[in-house]
């Protein structure tokens, strides 16, 4: 009998997660309102975000110059909510020098939503250099 372990994989996950760095990296809130559930909550440095913050940061443009997601892992929560944790490596957009990379960990929460996943949680934490 197939369980929800064996029915997803990280490069689903990790792929959704690229989808979200790529509006990022463009600049496109309408991607990233798609990608994020109303519900939304980041957790981050600066504090708590909800999905408007989360878009609005794309009024100006893009906030990404690139980026390099790794060492990708995932936990089955539940039939249709899938934890993912990976490494990020990148740059913001307004920088120029190759010293400001950011490394990151960051776990996202994922969840089926009528048929299609949406980001409901995301937790970045500053990697130790």
């Amino acid at each position: 009998m197939e369980t929800p372990h064996d029915r997803y994989t990280v490069e689903q996950f990790l792929q959704l997660e690229v989808e979200v760095w790529k509006a990022l990296a463009a600049g496109d809130a309408e991607a990233d309102t798609r990608l994020l559930e109303d519900s939304f909550l980041g957790v981050y440095g600066a504090g708590f975000a909800g999905k408007s913050d989360h878009t609005g940061q794309l009024r100006d443009g893009p906030t990404v110059a690139r980026f390099d997601l790794s060492e990708a892992r995932i936990l089955v929560l539940s039939d249709q909510v899938v934890l993912l944790s990976y490494r990020a490596e990148w740059v913001k957009h307004e920088s120029t020098s190759e010293n400001a990379k950011e490394l990151t960990y960051i776990t996202s929460i994922w969840r089926s939503v009528d048929g299609a996943w949406k980001n409901i949680f995301s937790q970045d934490t500053p990697a130790n250099r």
